[in-house]
């Protein structure tokens, strides 16, 4: 249960939830992954780290993460718009974290297009810091990238 008094639950996913995260991604932005490239990264191995977040049994948020080296690499995060700003991202955020502690995970990063302040803003209330820039990042604009880090104990499940 969340502060919003949401029955939320975090799991890891799998190819079956394609349908209600390919619809979340295209609904989140701007320039979506595509169903293939989604597919791909909802198979749980030893590198690729798939979790759903889920209200009362209906998927409402997901989080994509790859495992390298000592790094928990977020590749992509996002929630359904009639659940935002009620902790999802958060709760995802805190079981990546906590699922990369046992595989040995001492950091956390990830990219955030430089225009969007209130995800840079989010993350740093984690306690992630900007630590550097990926010239033209994005390609539908080619945006920059804010690359943030944070230590894993600052998101670890409380």
């Amino acid at each position: 249960m969340n502060s919003a008094g949401q029955d939320l639950e975090i799991r890891k996913a799998d190819p079956a939830d394609l349908a209600v995260v390919l619809r979340i991604e295209n609904r989140s932005f701007t320039d979506p992954w595509s169903a293939d490239a989604l597919y791909g990264e909802l198979h749980t191995d030893h590198m690729r780290l798939p979790l759903v977040a889920t209200s009362h049994g209906v998927i409402c948020g997901y989080l994509m993460a790859w495992v390298v080296a000592d790094q928990l690499h977020i590749l992509n995060i996002a929630t359904a718009h009639t659940h935002l700003r009620r902790g999802v991202g958060t709760a995802l955020l805190r079981r990546a974290a906590g699922l990369g502690k046992l595989r040995g995970v001492e950091e956390i990063t990830l990219e955030v297009r430089d225009s969007n302040t209130s995800a840079r803003a989010f993350y740093t209330r984690l306690g992630f810091a900007e630590v550097g820039i990926r010239p033209g990042y994005y390609q539908d604009n080619g945006e920059d990238a804010i690359i943030m880090t944070a230590p894993l104990n600052a998101l670890e499940e409380e």
